[in-house]
């Protein structure tokens, strides 16, 4: 099967591969640009871009200032090619400064979950590019579905497409218990059949995005099959040569089996979210043992506004040093690896060409046609 093109409100990319937007640093300039210069959709993750570019530009950065210019480093190596960002829900303070730097820097796409992002199309519309920037949330049922139209048509906008997340993910899901999540009713399947029927009664003429479990080029025929315009993948791009892991976290990756990935739940994650991890992150296993002190003192990943791991760590435990410590940016800190359900299966790095061209071909046909 030849893959068609994802058309997403004024943006149109070559093939219907999403690269999830992976923080902190992950899905960094180099892995969306490359990712849009191969033909899928590059995402950013605005995650304390602050920091990171503070550190590759050598100078003091604001968050809107930073996604700004990250937006314009991917484009860089992209050829002008679409690139999107993602803005967590969860990170508050940040949140709308995340949203308009990325505009300023001309993004094409913005992607927002964990969390329902109900303020987002009220703070694009403040912007001079607000209608050419499409508009998707992250959303896990068609419930969550229903309720971010309503809101959002108050301000005159529905989503441009809407990326429909399993609990198969990594990083933060959208369910609260190990119940939740291990619920049948929850496979990506059904979701993706509740959100089309909603898509569907309100006569939307939108792309509908399979995520979560995405792992190679049948799995993205089969969401195409089921009625998706394409998919989202994170993991997979993760172990790539351009990704911004460092090389500890991406050979754990590639080693990783079945038994080492698990839902982080008590301690989990201060915005009360399930969170995907390699349980031999040697942060994961001081949380574990709770021989962390409780400390936050990054303030990026906020529950109401106020991270509960500065003051406890019993049942939450600070994710930002962590993350930020495997990207090579916060050595006083160990290391935190996230990645999906599926990560066991990697079993090499690529380049993001070789992935891409994996994932685009059916690799039995090519097989077949280099045998003649």
């Amino acid at each position: 099967m030849k893959l068609p093109e994802l058309k997403i409100r004024n943006t149109t990319v070559q093939w219907p591969i999403i690269q999830g937007g992976m923080g902190i640093g992950i899905s960094n300039y180099r892995l969306a640009g490359n990712v849009s210069k191969e033909g899928g959709l590059g995402v950013l993750s605005s995650a304390a871009l602050d920091r990171i570019l503070t550190e590759r530009h050598g100078r003091k950065f604001k968050a809107r200032e930073a996604a700004a210019q990250d937006v314009r480093d991917a484009k860089e190596i992209s050829g002008g090619k679409p690139v999107g960002m993602n803005v967590m829900v969860a990170l508050i303070n940040q949140y709308a400064d995340s949203v308009l730097g990325s505009m300023d820097g001309g993004v094409d796409v913005i992607i927002s979950g964990a969390g329902l992002p109900m303020a987002l199309p009220e703070i694009v519309a403040t912007h001079p590019r607000a209608n050419e920037v499409a508009l998707v949330p992250i959303l896990s049922s068609g419930r969550a579905v229903e309720v971010v139209l309503k809101r959002w048509a108050r301000h005159g906008r529905s989503p441009d497409g809407i990326i429909v997340e399993g609990p198969l993910a990594g990083g933060h899901i959208a369910w609260k218990t190990l119940e939740e999540a291990n619920d049948p009713a929850n496979e990506l399947t059904k979701l993706l059949d509740e959100v089309l029927a909603v898509v569907k009664k309100h006569n939307l003429n939108i792309p509908v995005i399979a995520a979560g479990g995405i792992y190679d080029h049948q799995d993205i025929v089969d969401a195409l099959k089921r009625g998706c315009a394409g998919v989202q993948m994170g993991t997979r791009f993760a172990a790539t040569f351009e990704s911004g892991a460092n090389e500890n976290f991406k050979k754990m990756i590639v080693d990783a089996q079945p038994q080492d990935i698990e839902l982080a739940h008590r301690p989990g994650s201060p915005c009360g979210m399930l969170f995907r991890v390699l349980n031999k992150s040697p942060f994961y296993q001081e949380a574990i043992a709770r021989t962390r002190k409780p400390k936050c003192n990054k303030g990026y990943l906020l529950n109401k506004g106020y991270c509960p791991s500065k003051e406890e760590n019993e049942k939450t435990f600070c994710i930002c040093n962590g993350l930020l410590s495997s990207v090579n940016m916060n050595p006083e800190e160990k290391e935190l690896w996230t990645v999906g359900a599926n990560a066991f299966r990697v079993n090499k790095l690529m380049s993001v060409k070789d992935l891409m061209q994996e994932l685009v071909h059916d690799k039995d046909a090519m097989q077949a046609q280099s045998a003649y």
